[in-house]
């Protein structure tokens, strides 16, 4: 086989993993969205397919006797053509810092409260957020809130960087759309998470002698 011909078959490959992967994901967001889903993540070993997944309530993924893991893990074999696939799950420890979690529980919020209720809302799960340690965070509620035409209201405090490598690879997204008796609402919500560092941080170590320089002028005149 020539080589241009090998490296379409890889490429072809790579783009149907990749297709299969983003189809798993989505599939298990949908399934999992009210049992505390956050994310998951997809690795390929020699015995098979690794799926973790994150959730804030194992529990009720793992199932009763861990049946809901055994009836993905079926689904995941048959119908998306997983190889031997193995579930693990990992408990998301700070919910109110994962964005994913947070948007699906505004959304929550909207359904049960209404919107009437939803400057309430996003202020307090705000607070939440930036009690739980976040450097900056937005909440965006979008849609007919609260009059018939739709328009878009923002929640956000702290500091959080709109573009930048900071922005790109740090900050966090979340997305949620709920339908309500009014409409579509979505929820959007960006949490920047603690301990990253700032590229324009600047820290002074202590314990560093400074060695003060007299004028090179007065040298000069003194060394004449």
């Amino acid at each position: 086989m020539c080589w241009w011909r090998w490296r379409n078959v890889i490429e072809r490959k790579f783009i149907e993993d990749k297709v299969k992967e983003h189809k798993v994901k989505e599939w298990l967001k949908k399934e999992l969205i009210d049992m505390g889903y956050s994310h998951c993540e997809l690795e390929k070993t020699p015995l098979g397919t690794k799926v973790t997944i994150y959730s804030f309530k194992p529990g009720m993924v793992v199932g009763r006797g861990g049946e809901n893991i055994a009836r993905i893990s079926q689904i995941l074999e048959e119908e998306f053509k997983l190889e031997s696939p193995h579930i693990e799950v990992k408990e998301v420890e700070v919910p109110e810092l994962d964005p994913v979690i947070m948007a699906n529980r505004i959304a929550k919020q909207l359904a049960n409260y209404g919107v009437t209720k939803f400057k309430a809302i996003g202020h307090r799960n705000l607070q939440r957020i930036m009690e739980a340690g976040a450097i900056g965070a937005e909440i965006i509620i979008s849609g007919k809130v609260p009059s018939a035409r739709a328009k878009s209201w923002r929640f956000y405090s702290g500091y959080l960087p709109k573009c930048g490598e900071v922005a790109k690879n740090e900050v966090r997204e979340g997305f949620k759309a709920e339908k309500l008796k009014i409409g579509v609402v979505g929820v959007t919500v960006r949490i920047l998470p603690p301990g990253v560092v700032m590229p324009d941080r600047v820290e002074i170590k202590e314990g560093i002698g400074v060695e003060e320089v007299g004028d090179q002028e007065d040298e000069e005149g003194g060394a004449s």
